[in-house]
């Protein structure tokens, strides 16, 4: 079990480390590190350089972390670990793709905030709750004109499925990634009581590059 924890947490770095975002900066042109939110992320590419672009990076980092999950998910079958330890290794390699996407060695550690990510890990993990959480983000995004709205939606379904699907240690690795995505997003808060955040459909207005 000690090995596999060890293999998880360092195979779910690397794969979090794919970026997205540096394909969409090849095609655009434009870093958006250095512009918008400077979140290396959909969300920025979106508000940054329209909603096909925002598809893209969203696409790769979702299916990243789906692949890893669903990968896992038949390796630690083919080894017979138990349900249990399996579940929780799961949750494991899915906090530690969504890390590595958020503090990839190669962006000095400066990278997205992992909203996709944590869509595509959720519904390899069950997806009729990740259908769930993912919906809700959309549509309370779209409603409320905020992503940041929608991303509490999907993240409160996430911690209470988490608890359903693993009891309180998987649970806790799901407040865990919360609390890490309320410390990156403290600038989005903030520009929403402000009045100031990037609205969502602004973002089907913009001309893609």
């Amino acid at each position: 079990m000690l090995f596999a924890l060890i293999c998880t947490i360092i195979s779910g770095y690397f794969i979090g480390c794919i970026h997205g975002s540096v394909i969409a900066q090849k095609l655009s042109g434009i870093n958006l590190k250095t512009q918008g939110s400077g979140n290396a992320g959909a969300s920025n590419a979106t508000l940054l350089l329209g909603w096909k672009y925002g598809i893209l990076v969203a696409i790769i980092d979702i299916f990243k972390a789906l692949f890893a999950v669903i990968i896992a998910r038949y390796l630690f079958s083919y080894y017979h670990l138990s349900d249990g330890d399996s579940i929780i290794l799961l949750y494991v390699l899915s906090a530690f793709v969504i890390i590595g996407h958020n503090f990839p060695f190669h962006m000095k550690f400066n990278g997205g905030k992992g909203t996709a990510s944590l869509i595509g890990a959720f519904l390899a993990l069950y997806w009729p709750l990740g259908l769930l959480g993912t919906v809700a983000f959309v549509i309370i995004g779209l409603l409320t004109n905020y992503l940041i709205i929608g991303l509490f939606a999907i993240y409160l379904i996430f911690i209470v499925s988490a608890y359903y699907l693993g009891g309180w240690l998987t649970c806790c690795i799901a407040l865990l990634l919360f609390i890490i995505t309320c410390y990156l997003h403290i600038p989005n808060i903030k520009n929403v009581y402000h009045g100031t955040e990037p609205k969502v459909r602004n973002a089907f207005k913009k001309k893609v590059p």
